[in-house]
């Protein structure tokens, strides 16, 4: 395709545009959950979810992403998915109730799942082999822009119009990104004879989707008091089995058995999931945490997020300079206890903390994710056959996603429990004795807890110092997550970036192309997807 493709510079530009949509709605909205919560009348650990449904439905409907685009013609589905995120994201901006953006939020989900492997085998096809590491590097840079400008782009639109826009924003990019693809990107002939494991995916699905829906409506319903959780915790646990057990007896299963073979791609695998949960998980709370105690204004809220993005690609760059010298498991180590050390740190803040104290731990942890990502993805695919590689990048696309969502999940519930643990036990200090105390006559009469106006006001004082304990509380256990992960790294094979085998290849058309996908997986795996 790169000898006959016209226009490519323009191309290029217009698949990034798919690319940015994605990763922007990742992020651009986490900054203006609160303003969502109140519009749409939701909880605190209900809002989460506007967050975690995308990012779920996102990893799941990245499986059959390469069979899709085979059956069916890249080109259509590129297309198909362009024009159907677009449409999702324009209703997600004119919801009215929580239940219909979740509804926007699975399907933006199921429609942007695709469009960041189409990119990015669209992007490898149209340039010939001696450019397509500069055309990767080119796609780098498009991914990290959305981290930057999520946050910062999210802020400024939600105080200057509404939180809306946050949505609205991606409109005119889709569909400029859509009328490019028509236009010039070729199309190839769909092959029909293409074959995909649906048994695996569907208990995968099942597994995890009820699994989701457990974690995040637990707090809600009290846990296994409640049918609904119960029947989810059964349908969540009968799907994983079912599909550990499809995987290990069936003739071609939805993920190859022989990836978990090699201890370096299921250690490094396991890594990535971890520190994506905190990743996220972080991000999702921080946003929040700097507007309602710390009073930032949303935007300055978004840019003081920003920080983080320019971090990663920051350590980025320089493990690609360090990698050919340099023991990547050392890498990861010192970018796991950045991490920790960093989420310690937040663990200690108050409302009143600096900004620029802020901005220097956003600035190091986010460096400690780019010294984390990079040499986990060259130990990844260092020990592993060149015919497993697209399955192992698929697998930990899944695994990194699920990560995020089972992260924010967990995080938001303790925060709920840890807020009113922390009100009672706070609450518990307060009694009417406190009137007695020398030189307090005034603020005693003010926050007279038998007065409704004293009440109400106490109630919001200890409501505020139970949030800040709860912060405080979320922050170290996740602090916490480096500790197993670091027995993770003694486990991996020692791999340097100059070894031949651990150079990842770029993500071709295997990339997206799962096990199964065609009738001989050898021969699918060396071939290209048109």
């Amino acid at each position: 395709m790169s000898d006959t493709v016209r226009h490519r510079g323009l191309l290029s530009i217009f698949s990034m545009m798919g690319v940015l949509m994605v990763v922007l709605d990742s992020t651009i909205s986490i900054v203006a959950l609160p303003y969502m919560q109140g519009s749409l009348s939701a909880t605190m650990d209900q809002i989460t979810w506007v967050i975690s449904s995308y990012i779920i439905v996102s990893a799941i409907m990245t499986a059959p992403v390469g069979w899709l685009a085979n059956r069916f013609g890249r080109k259509n589905l590129y297309l198909t998915c362009l024009l159907g995120f677009t449409l999702t994201t324009t209703l997600a901006g004119a919801v009215q109730s929580l239940e219909q953006m979740i509804a926007c939020r699975v399907l933006q989900g199921t429609f942007g799942a695709a469009l960041v492997p189409l990119s990015q085998a669209t992007m490898l096809d149209i340039y010939p082999a001696e450019q397509r590491a500069r055309a990767m590097a080119y796609f780098g840079m498009g991914v990290m822009i959305g981290p930057i400008m999520g946050p910062t782009l999210g802020g400024y639109l939600t105080e200057w119009f509404h939180w809306r826009w946050v949505f609205y924003v991606n409109v005119p990019l889709g569909i400029s990104a859509a009328v490019g693809i028509a236009v010039l990107m070729p199309a190839a002939a769909p092959q029909r004879a293409m074959r995909f494991d649906w048994t695996g995916f569907a208990v995968l699905a099942l597994g995890v989707g009820a699994m989701q829906v457990m974690l995040d409506r637990g707090s809600l319903k009290d846990w296994f008091s409640s049918a609904e959780i119960i029947v989810a915790a059964v349908l969540g646990g009968l799907g994983i089995y079912l599909f550990l057990v499809h995987m290990l007896t069936a003739e071609r299963p939805f993920i190859p058995r022989a990836l978990f073979h090699d201890r370096n791609f299921i250690a490094a695998m396991l890594v990535m999931f971890a520190s994506n949960t905190v990743m996220m998980s972080s991000s999702t709370l921080l946003a929040p945490y700097l507007q309602r105690l710390s009073g930032y204004p949303v935007a300055d809220a978004g840019l003081l997020l920003a920080p983080r993005g320019f971090g990663t690609m920051a350590a980025m760059l320089i493990c690609a300079r360090l990698g050919p010298y340099t023991d990547q498991r050392k890498l990861i180590a010192v970018g796991l206890t950045l991490l920790s050390l960093t989420l310690y740190d937040m663990s200690t803040w108050t409302p009143d903390i600096g900004p620029r104290w802020l901005v220097l731990m956003m600035l190091v942890q986010g460096a400690a994710m780019g010294l984390i990502w990079n040499p986990v993805t060259v130990v990844s695919f260092s020990t592993l056959p060149a015919q497993l590689r697209g399955d192992a990048a698929a697998v930990q696309s899944l695994g990194r996603n699920i990560g995020a969502a089972i992260g924010i999940s967990i995080t938001t519930f303790s925060l709920s429990h840890w807020i009113q643990t922390g009100h009672a036990g706070l609450a518990t200090l307060f009694t009417p004795f406190l009137r007695a105390q020398p030189g307090q006559d005034g603020a005693a009469r003010f926050l007279d807890a038998t007065t409704s106006h004293g009440a109400v006001m106490l109630d919001r004082i200890i409501n505020r110092e139970a949030m800040i304990i709860a912060y405080s509380n979320d922050f170290l256990m996740m602090s916490l997550v480096a500790i197993p992960c670091m027995a993770l790294v003694l486990v991996m094979r020692k791999v340097t970036g100059s070894d031949p085998a651990s150079t990842p290849p770029p993500p071709s058309g295997r990339a997206i192309l799962p096990a199964g996908a065609g009738p001989e997986p050898a021969r699918a795996a060396a071939a290209p997807a048109r």
